[in-house]
Protein backbone atom coordinates (compact mmCIF):
# COMPACT_ATOMS: atom_id res chain seq x y z
CA UNK A 1 0.00 0.00 0.00
CA UNK A 2 2.78 2.46 0.99
CA UNK A 3 4.57 1.83 -2.64
CA UNK A 4 1.88 2.49 -4.12
CA UNK A 5 0.81 5.65 -2.48
CA UNK A 6 4.53 7.07 -2.43
CA UNK A 7 5.57 9.86 -4.97
CA UNK A 8 7.52 13.14 -5.93
CA UNK A 9 11.04 12.30 -5.32
CA UNK A 10 12.61 15.01 -3.57
CA UNK A 11 16.25 15.96 -2.19
CA UNK A 12 15.89 15.60 1.60
CA UNK A 13 16.51 18.83 3.98
CA UNK A 14 20.73 18.18 4.12
CA UNK A 15 20.86 17.65 0.35
CA UNK A 16 22.78 14.21 0.44
CA UNK A 17 19.95 11.85 -0.49
CA UNK A 18 16.30 11.72 -2.05
CA UNK A 19 13.08 10.65 -0.78
CA UNK A 20 9.66 10.81 -1.41
CA UNK A 21 7.42 13.43 0.18
CA UNK A 22 4.21 13.33 -0.92
CA UNK A 23 2.06 10.19 0.19
CA UNK A 24 -1.66 9.27 -0.76
CA UNK A 25 -3.22 6.58 1.19
CA UNK A 26 -6.82 7.93 1.03
CA UNK A 27 -9.89 5.56 1.63
CA UNK A 28 -7.93 2.25 2.58
CA UNK A 29 -10.14 1.53 5.47
CA UNK A 30 -7.12 2.26 7.68
CA UNK A 31 -7.31 2.36 11.69
CA UNK A 32 -3.80 2.81 12.33
CA UNK A 33 -1.07 4.88 10.72
CA UNK A 34 1.82 3.88 12.90
CA UNK A 35 3.90 2.82 10.38
CA UNK A 36 3.75 6.65 9.17
CA UNK A 37 6.02 7.87 11.80
CA UNK A 38 9.22 5.90 9.92
CA UNK A 39 8.44 8.25 6.69
CA UNK A 40 9.89 11.16 8.21
CA UNK A 41 10.80 12.78 4.76
CA UNK A 42 6.96 12.80 4.10
CA UNK A 43 6.01 17.06 3.40
CA UNK A 44 2.28 15.77 1.59
CA UNK A 45 -0.02 13.07 3.21
CA UNK A 46 -3.42 12.51 1.89
CA UNK A 47 -4.96 9.88 4.72
CA UNK A 48 -8.73 11.58 4.46
CA UNK A 49 -11.57 8.84 4.04
CA UNK A 50 -10.65 6.08 6.65
CA UNK A 51 -11.07 5.36 10.18
CA UNK A 52 -8.65 7.19 11.93
CA UNK A 53 -9.09 8.64 15.49
CA UNK A 54 -5.27 8.75 16.49
CA UNK A 55 -3.13 11.00 14.58
CA UNK A 56 -0.10 10.91 17.04
CA UNK A 57 2.25 9.00 14.58
CA UNK A 58 1.85 12.16 12.59
CA UNK A 59 4.12 13.92 15.39
CA UNK A 60 7.90 12.28 13.67
CA UNK A 61 6.86 13.73 10.06
CA UNK A 62 8.45 17.11 11.04
CA UNK A 63 8.79 18.36 7.38
CA UNK A 64 5.15 17.77 7.08
CA UNK A 65 3.13 20.94 5.07
CA UNK A 66 -0.04 19.74 3.46
CA UNK A 67 -2.25 17.10 5.38
CA UNK A 68 -5.74 16.37 4.43
CA UNK A 69 -7.87 13.94 6.62
CA UNK A 70 -11.10 14.67 5.87
CA UNK A 71 -13.40 12.22 6.79
CA UNK A 72 -12.19 10.47 9.80
CA UNK A 73 -12.96 10.00 13.42
CA UNK A 74 -10.89 12.56 14.81
CA UNK A 75 -13.11 13.93 17.68
CA UNK A 76 -10.58 16.72 19.04
CA UNK A 77 -7.04 18.42 18.84
CA UNK A 78 -5.88 17.63 22.48
CA UNK A 79 -3.33 14.73 22.54
CA UNK A 80 -2.99 15.24 18.40
CA UNK A 81 0.44 16.49 17.15
CA UNK A 82 -1.02 18.99 14.86
CA UNK A 83 0.47 22.41 16.79
CA UNK A 84 3.46 20.56 16.88
CA UNK A 85 4.06 20.53 13.15
CA UNK A 86 6.56 23.71 12.70
CA UNK A 87 5.99 23.69 8.87
CA UNK A 88 2.38 22.52 8.28
CA UNK A 89 0.91 25.48 6.18
CA UNK A 90 -2.51 23.58 5.02
CA UNK A 91 -4.87 21.68 7.18
CA UNK A 92 -8.04 19.93 6.71
CA UNK A 93 -9.57 17.74 8.80
CA UNK A 94 -13.55 18.20 7.18
CA UNK A 95 -16.20 15.43 8.08
CA UNK A 96 -14.51 14.10 11.33
CA UNK A 97 -15.52 14.16 14.86
CA UNK A 98 -15.04 17.60 16.02
CA UNK A 99 -16.62 19.32 18.86
CA UNK A 100 -14.57 22.03 19.58
CA UNK A 101 -11.23 23.72 19.04
CA UNK A 102 -9.65 23.34 21.97
CA UNK A 103 -5.41 23.02 21.86
CA UNK A 104 -5.42 24.11 18.31
CA UNK A 105 -2.20 25.62 17.35
CA UNK A 106 0.18 25.90 14.30
CA UNK A 107 2.96 28.22 14.00
CA UNK A 108 2.85 28.28 10.12
CA UNK A 109 -1.10 27.77 8.93
CA UNK A 110 -2.37 29.16 6.53
CA UNK A 111 -5.23 27.33 5.54
CA UNK A 112 -7.44 25.39 7.93
CA UNK A 113 -10.65 23.71 6.49
CA UNK A 114 -13.16 22.18 9.31
CA UNK A 115 -16.14 22.24 7.31
CA UNK A 116 -19.09 19.55 8.48
CA UNK A 117 -17.83 18.85 12.13
CA UNK A 118 -19.97 19.42 15.26
CA UNK A 119 -18.05 22.22 16.58
CA UNK A 120 -20.26 24.37 19.14
CA UNK A 121 -17.47 27.38 19.65
CA UNK A 122 -14.42 28.41 19.20
CA UNK A 123 -12.76 28.40 22.75
CA UNK A 124 -9.51 27.05 23.33
CA UNK A 125 -7.83 28.27 19.70
CA UNK A 126 -4.11 28.81 20.52
CA UNK A 127 -4.25 32.30 18.92
CA UNK A 128 -0.62 32.85 19.13
CA UNK A 129 0.70 30.01 17.61
CA UNK A 130 -1.77 31.13 14.33
CA UNK A 131 -0.75 34.60 14.03
CA UNK A 132 -0.07 33.30 9.96
CA UNK A 133 -3.77 31.86 9.27
CA UNK A 134 -5.40 33.46 6.41
CA UNK A 135 -8.47 31.53 5.78
CA UNK A 136 -10.58 29.14 7.84
CA UNK A 137 -13.52 27.21 6.64
CA UNK A 138 -16.14 26.53 9.10
CA UNK A 139 -19.19 25.61 7.42
CA UNK A 140 -21.68 23.18 8.27
CA UNK A 141 -21.02 23.05 12.21
CA UNK A 142 -23.32 24.16 15.40
CA UNK A 143 -21.71 27.48 15.87
CA UNK A 144 -24.35 29.54 17.55
CA UNK A 145 -22.02 33.13 17.69
CA UNK A 146 -18.82 34.43 16.10
CA UNK A 147 -17.00 34.94 19.60
CA UNK A 148 -13.65 33.44 20.51
CA UNK A 149 -12.64 33.70 16.46
CA UNK A 150 -9.17 35.79 17.26
CA UNK A 151 -7.33 35.70 14.41
CA UNK A 152 -5.93 39.02 14.03
CA UNK A 153 -4.32 38.20 10.46
CA UNK A 154 -7.24 36.25 9.00
CA UNK A 155 -8.39 37.47 5.75
CA UNK A 156 -11.36 34.65 4.69
CA UNK A 157 -13.58 33.66 7.21
CA UNK A 158 -16.59 31.03 5.78
CA UNK A 159 -19.54 30.37 8.11
CA UNK A 160 -22.51 29.02 6.43
CA UNK A 161 -24.74 26.80 7.59
CA UNK A 162 -24.33 27.13 11.45
CA UNK A 163 -26.83 28.40 13.76
CA UNK A 164 -25.16 31.93 14.14
CA UNK A 165 -27.96 34.17 15.61
CA UNK A 166 -25.17 36.89 16.82
CA UNK A 167 -22.29 38.71 15.60
CA UNK A 168 -19.64 39.11 18.46
CA UNK A 169 -15.88 39.85 18.40
CA UNK A 170 -15.39 40.56 14.86
CA UNK A 171 -14.54 43.93 15.20
CA UNK A 172 -10.54 42.18 16.42
CA UNK A 173 -11.48 41.22 12.25
CA UNK A 174 -9.53 44.15 11.15
CA UNK A 175 -7.69 42.41 7.85
CA UNK A 176 -10.77 40.14 7.03
CA UNK A 177 -11.83 40.76 3.23
CA UNK A 178 -14.64 37.97 3.13
CA UNK A 179 -16.86 37.02 5.28
CA UNK A 180 -19.30 34.49 4.21
CA UNK A 181 -22.72 33.74 6.60
CA UNK A 182 -25.23 31.96 4.07
CA UNK A 183 -28.06 29.88 6.03
CA UNK A 184 -27.81 31.13 9.79
CA UNK A 185 -30.09 32.56 11.98
CA UNK A 186 -29.21 36.61 11.97
CA UNK A 187 -32.25 39.14 12.69
CA UNK A 188 -30.15 42.03 12.83
CA UNK A 189 -26.57 42.86 11.40
CA UNK A 190 -25.32 44.26 14.54
CA UNK A 191 -21.76 43.33 15.41
CA UNK A 192 -20.08 44.59 11.94
CA UNK A 193 -17.97 47.06 13.07
CA UNK A 194 -16.11 50.01 11.67
CA UNK A 195 -12.48 48.36 12.98
CA UNK A 196 -13.56 45.79 9.87
CA UNK A 197 -12.07 48.18 7.88
CA UNK A 198 -10.87 45.45 5.07
CA UNK A 199 -14.01 43.84 4.41
CA UNK A 200 -15.25 43.97 0.72
CA UNK A 201 -17.08 40.61 0.55
CA UNK A 202 -19.93 39.75 2.93
CA UNK A 203 -22.93 37.21 2.11
CA UNK A 204 -25.97 36.65 4.35
CA UNK A 205 -27.76 35.09 2.25
CA UNK A 206 -30.73 33.00 3.63
CA UNK A 207 -30.99 34.16 7.53
CA UNK A 208 -33.99 36.49 9.03
CA UNK A 209 -32.74 40.03 8.42
CA UNK A 210 -36.49 42.04 8.16
CA UNK A 211 -36.09 45.58 8.88
CA UNK A 212 -33.83 48.21 6.63
CA UNK A 213 -32.47 49.21 10.18
CA UNK A 214 -29.94 46.40 9.80
CA UNK A 215 -28.42 48.10 7.51
CA UNK A 216 -26.86 51.22 9.45
CA UNK A 217 -24.76 48.55 11.20
CA UNK A 218 -23.10 48.12 7.69
CA UNK A 219 -22.72 51.89 6.53
CA UNK A 220 -19.59 51.79 9.31
CA UNK A 221 -18.05 49.89 6.24
CA UNK A 222 -19.59 51.56 3.05
CA UNK A 223 -15.83 52.93 2.54
CA UNK A 224 -14.61 49.12 1.26
CA UNK A 225 -17.78 47.35 1.14
CA UNK A 226 -18.11 46.33 -2.63
CA UNK A 227 -20.35 43.38 -2.38
CA UNK A 228 -23.24 42.12 -0.59
CA UNK A 229 -25.67 39.38 -0.50
CA UNK A 230 -28.95 39.79 1.10
CA UNK A 231 -31.56 37.60 -1.03
CA UNK A 232 -33.52 35.12 0.65
CA UNK A 233 -34.74 37.19 3.50
CA UNK A 234 -37.38 38.90 4.49
CA UNK A 235 -35.65 42.33 4.06
CA UNK A 236 -34.76 41.46 0.06
CA UNK A 237 -39.09 41.24 -0.22
CA UNK A 238 -39.68 44.69 0.57
CA UNK A 239 -40.42 47.39 -1.96
CA UNK A 240 -37.71 49.19 -3.52
CA UNK A 241 -35.32 46.87 -1.49
CA UNK A 242 -31.97 47.56 -3.72
CA UNK A 243 -33.07 51.26 -3.67
CA UNK A 244 -32.94 50.80 -0.28
CA UNK A 245 -29.92 49.48 0.29
CA UNK A 246 -27.85 51.56 -2.18
CA UNK A 247 -28.85 54.61 -0.30
CA UNK A 248 -26.88 53.75 2.36
CA UNK A 249 -24.05 51.99 0.76
CA UNK A 250 -23.09 54.38 -2.03
CA UNK A 251 -19.82 52.37 -3.36
CA UNK A 252 -21.46 49.01 -3.39
CA UNK A 253 -21.09 47.41 -6.69
CA UNK A 254 -22.84 44.27 -6.51
CA UNK A 255 -25.73 43.28 -4.74
CA UNK A 256 -26.79 39.67 -4.48
CA UNK A 257 -24.74 38.86 -7.27
CA UNK A 258 -26.15 41.34 -9.97
CA UNK A 259 -24.00 44.40 -10.93
CA UNK A 260 -25.51 47.42 -9.53
CA UNK A 261 -26.37 49.32 -12.69
CA UNK A 262 -25.25 53.36 -13.13
CA UNK A 263 -29.10 54.25 -13.49
CA UNK A 264 -29.49 52.55 -9.73
CA UNK A 265 -26.67 54.29 -8.28
CA UNK A 266 -27.93 57.49 -9.67
CA UNK A 267 -31.57 56.88 -8.30
CA UNK A 268 -29.98 56.29 -4.90
CA UNK A 269 -28.06 59.49 -5.36
CA UNK A 270 -30.52 61.60 -5.77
Amino acid sequence: MMVQGLSLLRRTGNGLAHAFVKLDIKNRHLTDIGLLSSFVHLRFLDISSNYLSDLSPLAALTQLVWLKGDDNHVQGFRGQPISQLTYLQWLSLAVNRLCDVEGLGGAALESLNLIGNGIQNMAGLEYHRLTNLVTLELRGNRLETTDGIYLPNLRHLYLAQNKIKKLEGLEKLERLTTLHLRDNQLETLDGISQSMKSLQYLNVRGNLVFSPQALQSLMAIAQTLRALVLAENPLSDTEDYRLCVLTRLPLLERLDKECVSAEERSIAQE
